[in-house]
């Protein structure tokens, strides 16, 4: 089990298809652990150590993933 690093919160600006996520307007909820992150403004972070992902529920269009997933699922079968 790895040690719990730094929780970030920011503006997500993409995630790739191997979850890698691209943060902006980024600060860390324990600035005196990490100090050395407090003139980060923009992070890329590897999604193999992502522990997990909150989104605001009232910021996510869910209607448009339901359909992005659903012309997926169709290409897929094609």
């Amino acid at each position: 089990r790895h040690p719990a690093g730094p929780a970030i919160c920011g503006t997500l600006h993409s995630v790739d298809q191997y979850l890698n996520i691209k943060l902006t307007d980024i600060s860390v909820t324990d600035p005196e652990k990490y100090p050395h992150m407090l003139p980060v403004k923009n992070c890329f972070i590897r999604g193999s150590v992502v522990h997990y992902v909150q989104l605001p529920t009232d910021e996510v269009d869910t209607q448009l993933l339901q359909d992005a997933a659903r012309k997926e699922a169709l290409q897929q079968k094609q």
